[in-house]
């Protein structure tokens, strides 16, 4: 007679799931914000059109600093703590930068930035507490699912910014305060997680690899280089668009359409990016995600008109959901549970400096790059070329070689 193992129960992650998927739609939707009003906001304040990128740039650079520490924070007293530290320093960052805004001065704005990037360097831990209680076979799915949170997110960060940008005489300013309102309703939200502390080890037991012990691990190198490309290019572009479709004659609006329709197509996929790692593999679905930017950047090329911004941006929304979330599914299974704080913390901070570089790029080729919008967006878009090199070389040399990486228990 055989026996066959019961499936595994996955109530109280799906039940994590659940709120992580709020936080997502609630919380989450401060970012499509950012990226819409901040280089508009700083080409504004800015005396130099190159740094109207800048405050983006802070944010992402805020949220690389504080990789590290928010995952200490979460090692040693849990999710919640690393979550209400974020939404805190996100209503912080949204007080200063309204701040600015009514002073007019740029070196306010740009530390106001700087704190709404330790809001979305927790808001970038969603993924890894959603796989934390969840099974082996749930957890590609969990991740999936919380990343699709991002889909309300979409819809009302962008609808915001349209009723808030000119509420009041100064631009954006009633935007800002949305912001603040954001992060003091949304962290509510955490009080429901039931994500359990991780036990600190005994001192007879293994204390997992060092951190370059971690990034000698080939399938942990090629997932953080994967991410790390994915979500560099998504920013790189994504920061430029405001500022080109403006540049090229279109409204505000239109910006805010074009980016509510690119992160829609970056959380739509999460439906079922899930799946289709379950079914055909995390790397062929990172291939897939790298040659989707590609073809972003190909589109973009062709030419300024509303349907080729469109296009590239949802192409570019997609490519980055399956890139990142295959390459996050990869380190997730790539690590052991005492290894989470420093592996995870290591990945961000590595993870968002790539993204810092590329919103700090993104301003100089877009705004000084040619003496035309339509100049500096090809310069963004050509950009993208060494880049996906590296990522679909390092992919194509994980597969080929022999696979003799450690696996976690």
């Amino acid at each position: 007679m055989t026996l066959t193992a019961a499936p595994p129960d996955d109530s109280q992650a799906k039940r994590n799931v659940a709120v992580l998927v709020a936080a997502q739609a609630i919380l989450g939707a401060q970012m499509p914000i950012m990226f819409i009003v901040g280089g508009l906001a700083g080409q504004s304040l800015a005396s130099n059109a190159c740094l109207a990128t800048l405050p983006i740039s802070l944010i992402v650079l805020g949220s690389m600093l504080a990789a590290t520490p928010i995952s200490a924070i979460m090692q040693r007293w849990g999710r919640r703590a690393g979550f209400l530290v974020g939404s805190t320093a996100g209503a912080a960052g949204g007080v200063i930068g309204a701040y600015g805004l009514y002073l007019g001065s740029f070196p306010i704005f740009l530390l106001g930035s700087f704190l709404t990037g330790i809001y979305m360097s927790a808001h970038g831990f969603y993924r890894f507490a959603a796989a934390d209680t969840a099974s082996d076979a749930f957890r590609p799915k969990a991740i999936s699912y919380v990343m699709a949170g991002g889909l309300a997110a979409a819809i009302i960060g962008p609808q915001i910014v349209k009723l808030t940008s000119q509420a009041y005489v100064i631009p954006f300013l009633g935007t800002y305060l949305a912001v603040i309102a954001i992060n003091v309703l949304g962290s509510a939200l955490f009080f429901f997680l039931d994500i359990p502390t991780p036990p600190k080890p005994a001192e007879d037991e293994p204390k997992g690899r060092t951190q370059l012990e971690l990034l000698k691990t080939p399938r942990i190198a090629v997932a953080i280089i994967c991410a790390m490309v994915s979500y560099a290019l998504m920013n790189l572009v994504m920061t430029s668009t405001p500022l080109a479709v403006v540049g090229c004659g279109y409204t505000e609006g239109d910006a805010a359409d074009i980016v509510t329709s690119h992160v829609l197509a970056m959380y739509i996929p999460s439906f079922f990016t899930g799946h289709l790692i379950a079914r055909f593999g995390v790397e062929k679905i990172v291939a897939l995600g790298l040659a989707i930017l590609g073809g972003a950047g190909i589109v973009a090329l062709q030419g300024v008109d509303l349907g080729n911004f469109f296009i590239a941006l949802i192409l570019l929304g997609v490519g980055w959901n399956f890139g990142f979330i295959g390459a996050t599914s990869m380190l997730a299974a790539s690590h052991e549970v005492h290894e989470r704080g420093r592996m995870q913390g290591l990945n961000d901070l590595l993870v968002f400096g790539g993204v810092t570089f590329a919103s700090l790029a993104s301003g100089g080729l877009m705004n000084c790059s040619g003496g035309s919008a339509v100049e500096g967006w090809t310069a963004v878009n050509l950009a993208m070329i060494p880049l996906l090199t590296l990522a679909g070389g390092a992919l194509l040399w994980l597969v080929l070689r022999p696979s003799d990486d450690p696996q976690p228990a």
